[in-house]
């Protein structure tokens, strides 16, 4: 797995080359290529293409985290896919991890039939 870094300004947007899968495996790569840029300065990770997470991919987010804020950086995840994000929520991380979330949930109608009054 090759990782393209865009820089800007003072946030790296990491982005995973040929990641669809954030899973047992995967997740030892992506700390080896990621821990040694969250000490160094503020990362955004882009999930754009990954479409399953586990828990090892969980607990590889957090390690990143952690390791950021003990360097006294910011990490968050960006573009994540709607079942990504969804699995973040469900776990509690989205206050966390999901600050800089672009994608949109797809609409599925009125939650309200009734009128207001």
């Amino acid at each position: 797995m090759s990782t393209a870094i865009l820089d800007t300004m003072d946030t790296a947007i990491s982005v995973p080359a040929q990641m669809s899968e954030l899973t047992r495996g995967q997740n030892e790569q992506l700390l080896e290529q990621m821990a040694p840029l969250v000490r160094r300065r503020n990362v955004s990770l882009d999930l754009s293409q990954v479409e399953r997470i586990d828990a090892a991919g969980i607990a590889a987010l957090i390690s990143l985290y952690g390791w950021s804020r003990d360097a006294g950086h910011c990490f968050t995840v960006a573009n994540a896919t709607p079942r990504v994000a969804g699995i973040l929520t469900l776990v509690g991380l989205d206050r966390i991890l999901l600050s800089h979330i672009t994608t949109e949930q797809p609409y599925s109608g009125p939650l309200l039939e009734r009128p207001a009054a």
